[in-house]
């Protein structure tokens, strides 16, 4: 009787481990697929943002010593360097 116990209690443990792994991993699984699609979304959303776009302002005189301004636009605002 003592042997058989042991055996069913031992059974048990096994299958009690057998399904807390399968739950492990297949937590595990369920978030590395979140993040992938996560990533995902973002590289894509990325993908999809406008290209700054450089504007030129022409000088309305050419003197010498005189350099045309720099006028660009780097997606948070317009930067002009007189």
């Amino acid at each position: 009787m003592h042997s058989i116990r042991s055996i069913v209690l031992t059974a048990v443990a096994i299958a009690i481990a057998a399904a807390t792994f399968v739950f492990a991993a297949s937590l595990g699984l369920a978030l590395a697929g979140i993040a992938s699609l996560v990533m995902l979304g973002s590289w894509i959303s990325s993908k999809l943002q406008p290209a700054p776009v450089r504007a030129k302002v022409y000088a309305r005189a050419n003197r010498p010593g005189h350099r045309e301004p720099r006028v660009w636009n780097d997606g948070r605002g317009t930067i002009i360097d007189l």
